[in-house]
């Protein structure tokens, strides 16, 4: 699009999207930007579920992310914590200085929820956007769903692998992935409160819980699985896209 272009949307109601992933290992069988083409693929489903007018934008993706618990696996390029949240913040106040109220993170690395919430925050409190964090793994699994690796494939393992095989099967090798990680119900058994990201959560690394940097089992993924999981998280997000879309704070002052 041209500046002339993006100048003559009605920005009352516009909501712009940025996805985001990272660039890290994910073990032998998977690309380093696999959350990166997650995001993409998410994001732009679900605005493809949407009406042609519905006035929903793509910005292109950020494929750079905090993922210092990779760092020194090959491959993996990480930003700091003060260098994303401070790139992040410039694309706030971009957004904001061509006349859009509503921008929204699609993210689809687990390494960063939390600094895409304090940073819309900070953007809010600085540019008056409604800014929202939405990461494609908190958006669910389709109904009945069942992992060989359930509670246990958080990096590179069955789900994961699944849906990079949907988005293109040529970019994983399963003949060169395997499992691995520590078996996290036995590192924390004993704990009532200990866990690896819950309510007291253990900051980790990845040379923490695992060799070769995958956390899960990939074997036994499939394009089939991941489909069925895109098509749940780009429908729930289309969803919410319509309500960010509709939604505004009240007047209180």
């Amino acid at each position: 699009m041209s500046t002339a272009q993006v100048a003559a949307i009605d920005t009352s109601d516009a909501v712009v999207i940025q996805p985001i992933g990272a660039f890290e290992q994910h073990g032998a069988h998977l690309p380093l930007d696999t959350d990166a083409l997650v995001a993409e693929t998410v994001a732009a489903r679900a605005r493809a579920l949407l009406a042609d007018d519905a006035n929903v934008w793509l910005l292109p993706t950020l494929r750079y992310g905090k993922s210092n618990e990779h760092a020194g696996r090959a491959g993996t390029v990480t930003l700091g914590a003060s260098t994303l949240l401070a790139l992040l913040h410039d694309v706030g106040e971009s957004v904001a200085a061509s006349g859009f109220r509503k921008l929204v993170f699609v993210n689809a690395h687990g390494g960063q929820p939390q600094l895409l919430e304090m940073v819309a925050r900070d953007i809010r409190a600085a540019t008056g956007l409604e800014v929202f964090a939405v990461s494609a793994m908190h958006l669910g699994e389709p109904a009945g769903m069942r992992w060989d690796d359930e509670g246990y494939s958080i990096h590179g393992g069955q789900s994961e692998t699944s849906v990079v095989m949907a988005i293109d099967e040529s970019l994983v090798d399963l003949e060169v992935a395997d499992a691995d990680g520590v078996a996290l119900g036995e590192l924390f058994a004993g704990y009532r409160h200990l866990t690896l990201e819950g309510a007291v959560p253990t900051a980790w690394l990845t040379n923490d819980v695992s060799v070769s940097g995958v956390i899960g089992d990939p074997r036994r993924a499939s394009a089939e699985i991941g489909a069925r999981v895109l098509e749940h998280w780009a429908t729930a997000l289309s969803e919410a896209l319509l309500e960010i879309k509709s939604f505004s704070w009240p007047a209180l002052r």
